[in-house]
């Protein structure tokens, strides 16, 4: 695998890509009604998050009859849209329930989307989903602020050794501090904006995702039950095909 801080020779190396690509038509599942499923000890399936082996992030029930995942972008603004609109519907209705399973895989489109996933995977399990929430809310703020660096400072980052770029984007971004008020310490972040096997993990997450869906052409894509779905960029087209494949008529 080459060096994943040869990100920095483009700032829209991944083309394919593209936030919100549309695809095809989708189908339907014929499974029956899929009732709740309570979640052990009196807890709550909103707070129960593990790290997948794909390198997701997986909150709720593991064993849900429906498995959702979503590959998002930080730096996408559809994807920040769909999290405005459809994330807390998603998690109160249906994770929270035990009947869906909601998995998280970052998908990075530039060196900017892969220094934020950096900082949104810091914190772990626990943090990961508050923090990729936050970064989504707050996406116009820090990358406005990375509009703004002019192009021959970011130009200088490429005689900077793979273990200090990340870092130097994240300076320019706020990141470090931003991510200090959001429960993760300073020293930690720049400890996982340097750490390289996350970083190629990262990169091999986007390899791993077009190869398994040869036609994933965007975020945000959504698979349900190992099927990715089409046309499904949008919290209004997801929800019909979540209420579908539970089992859900009308």
């Amino acid at each position: 695998m080459k060096p994943a801080y040869v990100l920095l020779a483009a700032t829209a190396i991944f083309a394919s890509a593209a936030c919100n690509a549309e695809k095809g038509s989708t189908t339907k599942t014929d499974s029956g009604p899929i009732e709740a499923v309570a979640a052990p000890n009196g807890g709550d399936w909103t707070k129960m998050v593990v790290r997948t082996p794909e390198g997701g992030f997986l909150m709720g029930n593991p064993k849900a009859d429906v498995k959702l995942i979503e590959f998002g972008s930080m730096t996408c603004p559809h994807c920040a849209e769909f999290e405005e609109k459809g994330g807390e519907p998603l998690i109160n209705n249906y994770v929270k329930s035990g009947r869906v399973s909601y998995e998280f895989r970052n998908f990075v489109r530039d060196p900017f989307d892969l220094t934020a996933a950096l900082i949104a995977r810091c914190g772990g399990p626990d943090r990961f989903f508050p923090v990729t929430r936050a970064l989504y809310t707050n996406q116009r703020e820090w990358t406005g602020k990375l509009q703004e660096v002019p192009k021959e400072q970011f130009e200088a980052l490429q005689n900077v050794g793979p273990e200090k770029q990340f870092t130097e984007i994240a300076k320019l971004a706020g990141l470090v501090p931003w991510a200090a008020q959001r429960g993760i310490p300073s020293a930690k972040s720049n400890v996982c904006l340097a750490d390289q096997n996350e970083i190629n993990l990262l990169v091999q997450m986007n390899g791993d995702a077009t190869s398994q869906f040869p036609e994933f052409s965007g975020t945000p894509s959504f698979v349900i039950n190992g099927k990715l779905l089409q046309q499904t960029a949008t919290w209004d087209k997801l929800e019909p095909q979540l209420r579908d494949a539970l089992g859900e008529r009308g």
